[in-house]
């Protein structure tokens, strides 16, 4: 009876202002959720489907959804949907079958839209890989690299098919690069296109192959590559060289080489981003008086002038002596280095002595306690002296 049927809307689970595009997508879903063949055997799942299907074939159609908004299900109770195609929905219009090639299309491969056409296709990309310095990352460089390519044979001209002769259109496809399979099912008739396996998708196939190229049409031969490396360029990335990778197919362009660059490490230097750092280390007099030092840098040394009364751990800025930015090789990061204090561990006699003669007219009292009487004989031990 048509009272007990469900609200069509809350079937799909739409609203009423829903429009065509949203009501097809909810019903997609449903009908891939629930139709007999992705659950076999599962008789509540072939109930909702069938819910699903009857609120679609009437929400679907403009007329027919006015006339349910006006008069609800008793507009229908002659049977929902019209004539055709089971449970009354005419399962093989144009509607349907766009949505359950795509169903099908998941359960066996390919699908209504499925196969591969037989137009131009770009090549496949080649990878390879570079190792360069850390100075040739900053500044850029110029390597060259050894890679095998295909070009067209030169005895077929790249047919493939043995001089004298030429490929002929394949029986199978007729040329098309793909097959259609008409498939019965429980919702009726469903086409799935797939690529055509006697041709593989060219459309052509050949009778005699080329005993050069056994066919393929292609002759491998190894080649000297100039890679052209930005400055700039960090450890990990890439280098796109355009149509340097495999040959395209039925008249596509080559695909692309592409070269990623490993950068060595460096005994000093490290890198983040466009910024490099790096620590030298001063001595106590330099830090406490002042001095000029030497820095190295990636454009070679440069005097830094330390200010006296320095503390170890300080950072100091060498700006615009950093990486160039990959975007605009004008600018430029920085260099932060960091100055440490060394602590030498020999020193002469003469050494010490002054050090004790600087500590004393320093006037430095930090962490000290009264020397014990020489007169004493002993040796410290925790807070006394003991005999």
């Amino acid at each position: 009876m048509a009272e007990s049927k469900r609200d069509y809307y809350e079937v799909l689970g739409v609203g009423k202002d829903a429009d065509d595009a949203a009501i097809k997508k909810a019903y997609r879903v449903l009908a891939k959720k629930y139709h007999p063949d992705m659950n076999p055997g599962d008789t509540e799942a072939e109930k909702k489907f069938k819910e699903a299907s009857e609120a679609y074939a009437i929400l679907s159609d403009p007329e027919k959804r006015r006339q349910y908004d006006q008069f609800g299900h008793s507009a229908f109770e002659g049977g929902a949907g019209g004539p055709g195609g089971f449970g009354g929905f005419d399962f093989n219009s144009a509607d349907f079958s766009d949505i359950f090639g795509d169903i099908f299309g998941d359960l066996f491969g390919g699908g209504r839209r499925g196969g591969r056409s037989n137009g131009p296709m770009k090549g496949a990309n080649i990878r390879k890989s570079i190792r360069i310095s850390f100075e040739e990352a900053v500044f850029g460089c110029d390597k060259e690299l050894e890679v095998v390519l295909k070009d067209p044979c030169t005895a077929c001209n790249g047919t493939g098919a043995k001089p004298g002769t030429s490929p002929e259109t394949c029986p199978k496809c007729g040329g098309k690069g793909q097959v259609v399979y008409t498939q019965q099912s429980f919702f009726g008739t469903v086409q799935n296109v797939q690529t055509c396996p006697n041709c593989g998708g060219s459309g052509q196939v050949i009778k005699e192959r080329c005993p050069s190229c056994s066919g393929s049409g292609y002759m491998s031969s190894r080649k000297k590559i100039q890679v052209s490396v930005p400055a700039g360029i960090d450890h990990g990335q890439s280098v796109r060289i355009r149509e340097k990778g495999e040959p395209g197919a039925n008249g596509g362009p080559r695909g692309d080489l592409l070269v990623e660059v490993n950068v060595a490490r460096h005994p000093i230097f490290q890198r983040q981003d466009v910024h490099i750092f790096s620590t030298v280390p001063i001595s106590f007099a330099q830090a406490a008086l002042g001095s000029d030092i030497r820095v190295s840098t990636v454009d070679g040394d440069v005097i830094y002038t330390v200010k006296p009364g320095t503390k170890t751990d300080t950072k100091v800025r060498l700006k615009g002596k950093g990486v160039p930015s990959l975007r605009n090789p004008q600018v430029r990061g920085d260099h932060y280095v960091t100055l440490v204090i060394q602590t030498p561990d020999k020193l002469s006699a003469e050494a010490k002595e002054a050090l004790r003669k600087f500590d004393a007219l320093s006037g430095n009292t930090l962490n000290q306690e009264s020397a014990p009487d020489e007169s004493k004989k002993g040796r410290r031990k925790g807070k006394g002296w003991i005999k």
